[in-house]
């Protein structure tokens, strides 16, 4: 096993930051440098479950680092790395790459992790960081937007991951905001590798032995608001309620040391220049 409470706790903000992204998205078209470039520093505060299916709450502080040009280059935290290959009538389709942080099972911390912790990971044994490469689709109609993301990771997990969203935006005033259902899916190894059991991690935890295959992650929804302070700066808040699918809630380690709901808050300040 390689790969969980640092990959799980960034996992939980790379899911409910979407939401942020898509209200984010919004705020980019109000805001264009003359040369086409776009950058946005700040820091994220956020109050989660440890890892995805945790009892145990922590509070990490994530930055917000983000970088783009003229709606086709983007990069960021949350995001990943992308290009918009495809982008007219409301379509934007691309490549897309993203990297999950590793984890150390004995702290049960995270490189953002402040306050808080979590020792159901004893034993589980240390998860190295991952790459994810794959595809995204994104369609837009009037206030609507679904965006589609699968992608094939590397190091930490052999497996695929995907994420469908679908969000609801609009403003109020000054004042933008974004909900929606989400959900995110998972093949065999990437769900037994946060939550399976092999024989090594039973005898150190104590756990049965469980083999996961492929299937539904989590499932939830969320929701986003940027408040503007200034022309370059803005408080951004972030919400979100999730449940964990079928092969995450059978597991020992859910079942004995976590939690199948999961409730997410956020908010940060961030400078656009």
């Amino acid at each position: 096993m390689k790969i969980f409470h640092k990959i799980c706790l960034s996992t939980i903000f790379l899911w409910h930051i979407f939401c942020y992204d898509c209200v984010a998205q919004e705020a980019q078209k109000k805001f264009k440098q003359n040369n086409g470039w776009n950058f946005r520093v700040g820091l994220f505060p956020l109050y989660s479950p440890a890892f995805l299916g945790s009892k145990d709450y922590v509070l990490s502080v994530f930055p917000d680092l983000r970088a783009s040009y003229d709606d086709k280059f983007f990069a960021s935290v949350p995001e990943g790395i992308g290009y918009n290959s495809i982008n007219q009538s409301g379509v934007k389709i691309g490549p897309l790459a993203k990297i999950r942080f590793s984890r150390n099972s004995e702290s049960g911390g995270s490189p953002f992790q402040i306050a808080g912790e979590s020792k159901a990971l004893k034993g589980m044994g240390d998860v190295d960081s991952a790459f994810e490469n794959g595809i995204f689709l994104q369609y837009e109609f009037s206030k609507i937007r679904s965006r589609l993301e699968l992608r094939r990771g590397f190091g930490g997990h052999e497996s695929f991951i995907g994420d469908l969203n679908l969000s609801y935006f609009d403003r109020v005033g000054p004042i933008m905001f974004n909900f929606g259902p989400k959900t995110t899916f998972g093949g065999s190894n990437f769900i037994q590798t946060y939550y399976g059991i092999n024989a090594e991690q039973s005898q150190k935890t104590g756990l049965s032995q469980y083999r996961a295959s492929s299937g539904i992650v989590s499932y939830g929804i969320g929701g986003s608001l940027i408040a503007p302070i200034t022309k370059n700066t803005a408080l951004n808040f972030i919400v979100s309620f999730d449940r964990l699918g079928s092969q995450l809630t059978k597991s020992p380690l859910i079942k004995e040391r976590g939690n199948n709901q999961q409730v997410t808050f956020g908010a940060g300040y961030s400078y656009r220049f």
